[in-house]
C-alpha cells in the first residue's frame, strides 16, 4: 500500500474508508459480510492472541470470548468507534492507538480479505483501491455527524428500503449502538453514546437526518453523470 502524505496521529479518531476497484463488488454473500466482520476484529491486534486459521475454527461462544478479549487487549493497533460494510465499499471510525496503527490494520484487514475473495471466486489481483481515504475527526460534533453518516449508509444506498430496516442490519455497529449494555459487542461506542441520555435519543438523532442525506446522495450522483 502507497505511503501516506501526512502520517496518521496516534491518539487521534479517524473516518477511514475504501472501496472495490472501479466500484466493483467486494462483498457478495452472507459468508463474506461474516468474514469481513471477523477479519476486522481480528486485525485489530499487534499480535492476535491466536492464529487467524485457528480463529476461523472456533465455535460462535468461543468466538465471542476472542472478540471481548481483543477489545479489552492492550497490544491494539486501533479502537473500533463504529463501522459499516457496503456492497462494494467499507466505512469505520476509529482511534489510532500505535504510530502507524490504522494503516497496518488496513493493510492487514484488506490483504487477509482479498486473498479470502479471490480464492473463493477463483480471481487474481487487487480486490480495493490502493489507498484508503481518511478524515480527521477534530470535534466532537463531526464525531456525532460521521457515526451518523456511516450508519445511515445502507439507507442512503437504498441496500435497506426503510430506516428502520438500520435497526436489524447485520453488518454495521448500529444495532450494537442501540442495545442496553454499553460495554456489549465490537466497537467502543460510548465515545458517541456518552453524548446522549438515552439509546432511543441517539437512534433519533440518526433517523431525523435519513432522508436529508438520502437526498444529497441522489443529487451528488446526479451531478456527477
Amino acid at each position: 500500500m502507497p505511503g501516506r502524505k501526512f502520517p496518521l496521529v496516534t491518539n487521534q479518531i479517524y473516518h477511514v474508508f475504501n472501496r472495490g476497484i472501479a466500484h466493483q463488488p467486494t462483498l457478495l454473500d452472507k459468508r463474506d459480510y461474516i468474514r469481513a466482520v471477523d477479519s476486522m476484529v481480528y486485525y485489530q491486534n499487534t499480535k492476535p492472541l491466536l492464529k487467524y486459521a485457528k480463529f476461523l475454527k472456533l465455535s460462535t461462544q468461543d468466538r465471542e470470548k476472542f472478540w471481548e478479549q481483543s477489545k479489552n487487549s492492550e497490544n491494539k493497533l486501533t479502537q473500533i468507534i463504529c463501522y459499516c460494510f457496503m456492497p462494494n465499499h467499507f466505512h469505520f471510525l476509529v482511534k489510532q492507538l500505535t504510530d502507524g496503527g490504522i494503516s497496518k490494520f488496513l493493510s492487514n484487514f484488506t490483504n487477509s480479505y482479498t486473498r479470502y475473495f479471490n480464492t473463493k471466486n477463483k480471481r487474481e489481483g487487487p480486490l480495493f483501491t490502493g489507498k484508503f481515504k481518511s478524515v480527521r475527526i477534530e470535534t466532537d460534533e463531526q464525531l456525532l455527524h460521521t457515526s451518523r453518516y456511516i450508519h445511515l449508509n445502507p439507507y442512503t444506498s437504498y441496500v435497506v428500503k426503510k430506516v428502520e430496516d438500520l435497526e436489524t442490519y447485520p453488518y454495521s455497529s448500529f444495532p450494537e449502538y442501540l442495545e442496553e449494555n454499553s460495554f456489549a459487542g465490537l466497537c467502543s461506542k460510548d465515545i458517541v453514546v456518552s453524548n446522549f441520555s438515552k439509546r432511543n435519543t441517539y437512534k433519533d438523532f440518526v433517523f431525523d437526518n435519513s432522508d436529508y442525506q438520502r437526498r444529497l446522495d441522489e443529487i451528488r450522483h446526479l451531478i456527477l453523470e
